[in-house]
């Protein structure tokens, strides 16, 4: 997805419309302390085992590759004001692969 480096958009701080720099957020690190399928959170939830089986059943824990369905993450735009040097999110994230910023 092209998008421009700046574009013309209203401002909510200064009520009018102003000319606006796009940003992309980042997403931030992963947290992998509590994953879906580890053996601690399994200790958690309070799971001593399956019949006979100890510590959390004869299930092992879900691999990484196979808990990711999602092809594409979702990219969500901010967007900053030249005039009062302000910040606004974008209403809505798309789920796109790429976005290429000062390309359109």
């Amino acid at each position: 997805m092209k998008l421009p480096k700046k574009t013309n958009r209203f401002c909510p701080f200064c009520k009018k419309r102003t000319e606006q720099k796009i940003d992309l957020v980042s997403t931030g690190h992963k947290r992998g302390t509590l994953t879906w399928g580890s053996m601690t959170r399994a200790k958690l939830r309070h799971l001593h085992g399956m019949g006979n089986k100890p510590k959390g059943g004869s299930k092992p824990a879900i691999k990484s590759w196979k808990r990711k369905s999602k092809t594409t993450t979702r990219k969500v735009l901010i967007y900053t004001c030249s005039v009062c040097k302000k910040s606004k999110h974008a209403k809505k994230s798309w789920r796109v692969s790429k976005i290429m910023i000062g390309e359109k």
